[in-house]
Parts: structure tokens; C-alpha cells; sequence
């Protein structure tokens, strides 16, 4: 029988990484239990208590010096402009529509003054109803358009454009006279289309005279003699008979305009004979005192200026 060979000494490298003996459970000695499991699932579930220490802890600064924790922010609520009382949100209105005028007339440049500042009606139900009550209450209408430009010869006046809401808001109207004195535009009619009869609420008209044409100084320019001053006159007479809820009506004109000239002894025989009360404007003031009135008139006249 062959001397059997002894076996080849391989070296560590050759063989490998040498595996770790396994041991048994029951052999697991109290030291080994003493020291921290490495697999991941012990680690990262949050049990060694470093996911609960602040950020600014983690650093090699001086905790004293970390900045403050901010409070969280506190949700402001909106602020409720209808909660206020009805007084203060008049008088808001009131202020809103400053710049617009205090004379309404049909005129090109009411987009830059007036309707930029109408877009607050667009807010809620609520405020529109009070917001144009506020606008339409306070300021005069001109009943005929009397701006030079394309709408001064329109067929539909500025009453004839607005709703009947806000037409029954409307509390004062103008007349003004002088404009197309030898020739008056076609729209100037009075008519149901006009919308008179629905200011119901209105209580003033006021009548501003531009011009007499009676005076001399429009001879060789009139149509005719008495043209306009009878045309004026049919012209007050028809409205005041479409607003029989008109109890005043206040009369002015330029200085050049006489209080006993055709054209205003004309226009408050109208008014008078509908039972009208008889007011005169800031421009001139005149007063029902004849004396009175023709001190005023003479003051205000071209001659005692040049005297």
C-alpha cells in the first residue's frame, strides 16, 4: 500500500475571505448582548433618538447663540367693508366719486372721469344698489347734451341711456340754453323716449341761459326774430309738464344774459304760470326785488366795469 501524501498547504490569500463560525443561539454569551445591532431596520426606525434633536443642535455652534424659533403665523380674516355702518359707507362713496363732477353731461371724456370710477358698482348686489344711489342722488343731469363733439347732435340725450332705477334716482336736473341757438339739434324733443316722467324723485330743475339772442349784438346772426326765445320757451314748458313733481326751479345765466331780457322774462313766466317756485342761481343772484335785481345787473354790466 502507497505512504498516502500529506495534504497541500494552500495559503489564506488562495482560499479567500474566511468565513465567520457560526454559534448557536444558546452559546450568544451577556457580552455580546451589551453592544448596539448594526442592521439597518434597528437604526432608522427613530429609536436612538436622533431624528427628535433640533437642526441647530447638530451643529458645532453655541446652542445659546441659535436663533429663536418663529411663532407661527397668525391667518389675518378679511376685512369685511358691509360690516361697517351705513353712515361710513356713504360717506366712502362720497369720496370714491370725487373727480367725477358735479354735472353730469354726455360727453367723450366721462370714460376717463366717470366710468373708471362706476367699476366699484360691479363689486356685489349690495353695493351697487347703494353706490349708485349715492352717485345719481348727488349730481345734476343735464337733460340735453350741450358738450361740442359727436354727441351733441345725438337722438338719444343722456336720460334716454340710463336705466329706469336710475332715473327714479336722480334728484336734480339741468336745462341749459344757449347751445344751437339758430339752429337747435333734432334730440332736443321732448318725448316718453326721454325718460322724464321716471325722476320721480327730483325736486330741482335748474335753467342756465348762455345767451339772449334778442340782443343786439346777435342782429344780421339769428334766424329770426324771437326764434330761439320761443323755441326755449316750448322747450320748459314741455318738461315741466312731463315732471309735475318738480316744485322749484332755479334760474342763472353768463353775465351777459339780462334778467329783463326776452329770454329770461320768458322762461320764468313759463315756470310761474306751472305753479312753479322761483329760485336764482349763485352765478348772478338775482332776487325777486326788481331794484335790487337791476343794481346787480348794472354792476355786472360791461359799463360800469369800464367806468
Amino acid at each position: 500500500m502507497p505512504p498516502r501524501r500529506p495534504p497541500k498547504k494552500v495559503s489564506r490569500a488562495a482560499r479567500g475571505p474566511s468565513l465567520p463560525t457560526p454559534v448557536h443561539s444558546s452559546q450568544m454569551t451577556s457580552l455580546s448582548l451589551t453592544y448596539p445591532s448594526t442592521y439597518a431596520s434597528e437604526t432608522e426606525d427613530g429609536r436612538d433618538g436622533v431624528s427628535t434633536i433640533p437642526i441647530h443642535a447638530l451643529t458645532l455652534s453655541d446652542p445659546a447663540n441659535a436663533p429663536a424659533e418663529r411663532p407661527p403665523r397668525k391667518q389675518r380674516r378679511p376685512f369685511r367693508f358691509l360690516d361697517l355702518p351705513s353712515e361710513l359707507r356713504i360717506e366712502i362713496y362720497m369720496l370714491h366719486f370725487e373727480g367725477s363732477g358735479r354735472v353730469i353731461d354726455l360727453d367723450s371724456d366721462n370714460y376717463k372721469l366717470i366710468y373708471r370710477k362706476l367699476a366699484i358698482l360691479w363689486t356685489c348686489r349690495a353695493i351697487y344698489h347703494e353706490a349708485s344711489h349715492v352717485f345719481y342722488a348727488t349730481r345734476t343731469f343735464r337733460i340735453f347734451p350741450t358738450q361740442p363733439g359727436r354727441f351733441f347732435k345725438t337722438k338719444k340725450p343722456l336720460l334716454a341711456r340710463l336705466t329706469p332705477s336710475q332715473r327714479r334716482s336722480l334728484t336734480s336736473l339741468e336745462l341749459r340754453l344757449g347751445p344751437g341757438w339758430n339752429k337747435p339739434p333734432r334730440g332736443w324733443v321732448v318725448n316718453a323716449a326721454l325718460g322724464l316722467a321716471g325722476c320721480v324723485n327730483v325736486r330741482r330743475l335748474a335753467v342756465f341761459v348762455e345767451c339772449d339772442p334778442s340782443d343786439n349784438v346777435f342782429k344780421g346772426f339769428r334766424k329770426a326774430d324771437g326764434f330761439y326765445e320761443g323755441f326755449s320757451r316750448n322747450l320748459l314748458d314741455a318738461v315741466l309738464a312731463e315732471m309735475p313733481f318738480v316744485d322749484r326751479v332755479h334760474f342763472d345765466a353768463w353775465s351777459s344774459v339780462k334778467k329783463n331780457g326776452a329770454m329770461m322774462t320768458g322762461l320764468v313766466d313759463v315756470a310761474r304760470a306751472r305753479g312753479r317756485t322761483i329760485c336764482w342761481g349763485p352765478e348772478r343772484n338775482w332776487t325777486d326785488d326788481k331794484e335790487e335785481s337791476t343794481m346787480i345787473a348794472f354792476l355786472n354790466s360791461s359799463e360800469y366795469r369800464l367806468g
